[in-house]
């Protein structure tokens, strides 16, 4: 489990400050799945979910430290379950590491039938973003680390 999917331990890794702003920034986003967005399988694009899922943690990174960012790397992307035409697509980014210039972002998509109540976890990955400064320099991503 991670820390974003547990709040009570999100809680008790991070200072009290920190913790009450993940709470704070995180993101939520969803999407309809149209045939423009799918492959010859008739599923979701791999390429679009990872921008989805690079936007979403932007976000939620931003709203964390309202600085200028640039994503750095993605950690391993779990695709889990296809995401068909036709269904829901809901992107939850939650940081989860913040470090002295950076911060990582985990992103869930979980996809939803559009006309049952069906839901299931689909695809997972983190993203690490390092704060710039005006010059493009790396810059402390949170004033009280």
């Amino acid at each position: 489990m991670s820390l974003a999917q547990n709040p009570a331990q999100t809680q008790n890794h991070f200072p009290d400050d920190i913790a009450a702003r993940i709470a704070q920034s995180e993101a939520r986003v969803i999407k309809a799945i149209f045939p423009s967005n799918t492959n010859h399988h008739n599923t979701l694009f791999g390429g679009d979910a990872l921008a989805w899922m690079d936007e979403t943690a932007f976000i939620a990174a931003t709203r964390f430290c309202r600085k200028s960012l640039v994503t750095v790397s993605s950690d391993r992307i779990d695709f889990k379950k296809a995401i068909p035409a036709g269904s829901l697509a809901e992107l939850i980014a939650n940081v989860i590491h913040v470090g002295n210039t950076s911060l990582k972002v985990e992103v869930n998509i979980y996809v939803e039938d559009m006309y049952h109540d069906h839901r299931e976890h689909a695809i997972r990955g983190v993203f690490t973003f390092v704060a710039i400064d005006e010059n493009r320099n790396p810059t402390q991503v949170w004033p009280h680390n």
